[in-house]
């Protein structure tokens, strides 16, 4: 039913393009770091992406969650901090997640990671500065009444883990149009 709600919307599309990019960024598995900001980590998109990395055998999905202040007690998985960013470079992606505007730290880490090699992702609210850090971002605009920003994190991890669409070679649609031209082949 979701789907045919935001059909004539242009999310779908929106979110499919932006979850391709995220899916063909890193080739690599842990090489995808995602950070919040200070106020929220997004440990459910990073829930989410580690299903759907495991679900579809795309082991490069599954993301490594940066934290702003983790727990020393956390599993070794969630005591990821900050400091991760400063080696972030060639080869990885930085997937910042951040509804309200991202604090000038987070901003000088992400240029740090992108003058470094990374591939930057963002999905926000509207924040200027961080889209024009990012080689691809998505906003979700605060007055957007129809999908939500979680709503949004969800399209973009199911879009992620579903199968991208084969491109058709030469030959297919020479024969599509032929097919068209001449009528189907009818058995004798």
């Amino acid at each position: 039913m979701l789907r045919e709600v935001l059909a004539a919307t242009g999310w779908l599309e929106r979110t499919g393009e932006f979850a391709r990019a995220l899916r063909t960024s890193t080739r690599a598995p842990g090489k995808l770091l995602l950070v919040g900001t200070p106020s929220e980590d997004p440990w459910h998109l990073a829930a989410h992406l580690d299903d759907e990395s495991r679900l579809n055998r795309i082991p490069e999905l599954s993301p490594t969650l940066v934290r702003w202040s983790p727990p020393p007690q956390a599993p070794p998985h969630l005591r990821i901090g900050l400091e991760r960013l400063e080696r972030a470079g060639r080869g990885e992606t930085l997937f910042v997640v951040a509804e309200d505007a991202a604090p000038a730290p987070l901003l000088e880490r992400v240029d740090d990671a992108r003058r470094g090699g990374a591939t930057i992702l963002a999905l926000d609210g509207g924040d200027r500065d961080l889209e024009g850090l990012a080689h691809e971002a998505l906003t979700v605009p605060p007055q957007d009444r129809l999908l939500s920003f979680d709503g949004a994190q969800h399209l973009v991890s199911a879009a992620a883990g579903a199968a991208p669409e084969r491109r058709r070679g030469l030959r297919e649609r020479l024969a599509r149009v032929l097919e068209r031209i001449s009528g189907p082949v009818v058995p004798d």
